[in-house]
């Protein structure tokens, strides 16, 4: 494999859950973490970018994660781009253990946005020259798929978008749906099982100030769920997702 970038990590003790491993929302923030590195090497950093109102933001996505790392432990992530639009690019990710065996996978579509007109702009071309691309994915999913969302949910949760919600692009941080729907999923299924995948859209912003509603259902599978992620003042659809889950093994 060619033009990949790679980041090493060793998780700490905040980014740990009560079963003393890697929470997801951890995994995402060092898939962001390890993106924005990629962006710093090829001096186009996010701050940079942000200057000329300009930033990535995410539209849809997939991770799945067969183990989660413990408190200590190092990992890799290994991201590449996988093809290109004009305003769009799909990024890859590969997340190791310290041993390089595999423990999760992720994909992106990601576009490149202007902040304050608040619509996507054509890639620069410096940037596809100098990330590139390779063919080869992480997962082989089509992540363009719409995902139906819901009309109600047996489980239901508010949240209001405080100032800490909201990124450099002014909108929602993509973490916190993530943050948002496992909040309305039932105790029962956090204390015993563990989240294996997650494939979600992002549909429409929501704002600083909004109330946020989450809704969760069971999906066809047992230890399957479909969510959405409204707001409540105008019914708004911002993101819909699919997440899966594997008993843990105590």
């Amino acid at each position: 494999m060619e033009n990949y970038f790679e980041k090493q990590f060793e998780l700490r003790y905040f980014e740990m859950n009560k079963f003393g491993e890697a929470a997801s929302t951890t995994i995402l923030t060092l898939l962001e973490e390890t993106a924005a590195d990629h962006c710093y090497s090829i001096n186009h950093s996010l701050y940079d970018l942000e200057k000329q109102n300009i930033g990535w933001v995410l539209l849809s996505g997939i991770m799945t994660i067969d183990r989660y790392p413990s408190y200590k432990e190092k990992i890799i992530i290994r991201t590449w781009m996988s093809s290109y639009s004009m305003i769009k690019g799909i990024r890859e990710n590969i997340i190791y253990d310290e041993k390089r065996n595999i423990i999760g996978k992720a994909k992106g579509l990601w576009v490149f946005f202007d902040i304050m007109r608040r619509r996507p702009i054509q890639i620069f071309d410096s940037i596809k020259e100098r990330w590139s691309y390779c063919n080869d994915e992480s997962i082989n999913h089509d992540i363009t798929k719409k995902i139906k969302p819901t009309d109600s949910g047996i489980h239901f949760k508010e949240f209001k978008v405080n100032r800490f919600d909201v990124d450099s692009n002014q909108h929602v941080n993509n973490i916190r749906y993530l943050q948002w729907l496992i909040e309305s999923i039932p105790d029962y299924f956090i204390d015993n099982y563990y989240l294996h995948s997650i494939d979600g859209r992002f549909i429409a912003e929501a704002q600083y100030g909004d109330t946020i509603l989450s809704f969760t259902e069971r999906d066809i599978s047992d230890n399957s769920f479909i969510h959405t992620i409204k707001t409540q003042k105008n019914n708004k659809v911002c993101a819909t997702a699919k997440t899966s889950w594997k008993k843990r093994i105590k």
